[in-house]
């Protein structure tokens, strides 16, 4: 899904909604649900507005309205009776720990008791089911997500690319070790063969780990292929670093990797015939040296990989002539002012 379009997410919705009938239509009688859950569905179905209408199946549309309604109703109702209602200064710290900690409430009532805030295991708990927060510390969507954020510094995540080259024997495949940055988008490429050994791999993470520098990587998430595997976890063992293998079928976990390798094919390698394996070394390290130094990131503020982060608050020069570096035949481009 990290590298499909926008029409090819529509018809992923499309197949996934009609999967979802047909397996409703396999289940007799109504679905019951628990409390936890209808706050699951409200929590994100909510942000979709009327979208919601077309979407959901497990319930009538009008039962789902009824539900957010129904959370409405009772937090105005707990408003208006029994004890006064917590501050929201408290509501919101609350909330905050939960969010950014992954914490259950017993622990989050432990660093409140800490804080020296006055509040009650119920409260805490009562807090997390208005707002649909589980209160356990088992909060499965956010997992992965967490666990890059958490590791961000020092993750690198890596995968194979291959390309068929022409050589005098004719045509055959070539393989290129890619790693990446997730929080910075840098990009590190291996020199390509046409035969991954165990020991080939071995050597190229021993180069990565020096090219890639400080902070040292840490983690290096992989899938299961078997062109890694021993080899491959052993060379950054030895290099203080270790491998994390992805599940089975999770091209989404390696989402950054999957993103990148497409990248480089539709904007540089599939204009090309790779003549042997040096050319594809040539392509795959002009386009990298683009991808690290020129190419604009919009998730990292616009700006290349590899490039100065501009003080808070610089705008870029107004004056000067515009120009233009090309590379590969003028394939990529980068557009640069002159300094008056």
């Amino acid at each position: 899904m990290a590298g499909s379009s926008q029409s090819e997410l529509r018809q992923q919705i499309q197949f996934l909604k009609a999967e979802n009938e047909i397996l409703r239509a396999r289940i007799k009688g109504p679905i019951r649900t628990t409390r936890q859950e209808r706050a699951r569905l409200v929590r994100l179905g909510k942000p979709l507005g009327n979208a919601i209408r077309d979407l959901v199946t497990i319930v009538s549309p009008r039962t789902f309205a009824s539900w957010v309604n129904g959370n409405q109703v009772a937090r105005r109702t707990r408003q208006r009776q029994g004890r006064p209602r917590t501050a929201a200064e408290i509501r919101h710290l609350v909330l905050q720990l939960a969010r950014e900690s992954n914490w259950g409430y017993t622990r989050i009532l432990g660093e409140l008791k800490k804080l020296g805030v006055p509040v009650s295991r119920s409260t805490v708990r009562n807090i997390l089911w208005e707002h649909g927060v589980p209160t356990s510390p088992q909060r499965s969507e956010s997992t992965w997500a967490d666990f890059l954020k958490m590791h961000a510094q020092t993750l690198w995540a890596c995968d194979f690319v291959t390309r068929k080259v022409l050589t005098l024997r004719g045509w055959v495949d070539a393989h290129i070790l890619i790693f990446i940055h997730p929080g910075s988008r840098r990009v590190i490429v291996s020199r390509s063969t046409t035969n991954p050994t165990a020991d080939w791999v071995a050597q190229e993470v021993r180069s990565f780990c020096i090219a890639a520098g400080q902070p040292r990587p840490e983690i290096v998430i992989r899938d299961g292929d078997k062109k890694l595997g021993h080899a491959f976890d052993e060379a950054l063992h030895d290099a203080g670093a270790r491998a994390r293998r992805l599940p089975p079928r999770s091209p989404n976990m390696n989402a950054f990797a999957e993103r990148f390798i497409q990248t480089l094919q539709d904007e540089c390698l599939d204009r090309f015939i790779a003549v042997g394996t040096r050319h594809l070394d040539h392509l795959a390290t002009t386009f990298v040296d683009h991808y690290n130094t020129e190419r604009t990131h919009s998730a990292i503020g616009f700006r290349p990989p590899c490039g100065p982060e501009p003080p808070e608050g610089l705008q870029p020069p107004r004056r000067g002539e515009v120009r233009c570096r090309t590379r590969l035949g003028g394939l990529l481009r980068h557009y640069y002012r002159k300094a008056a």
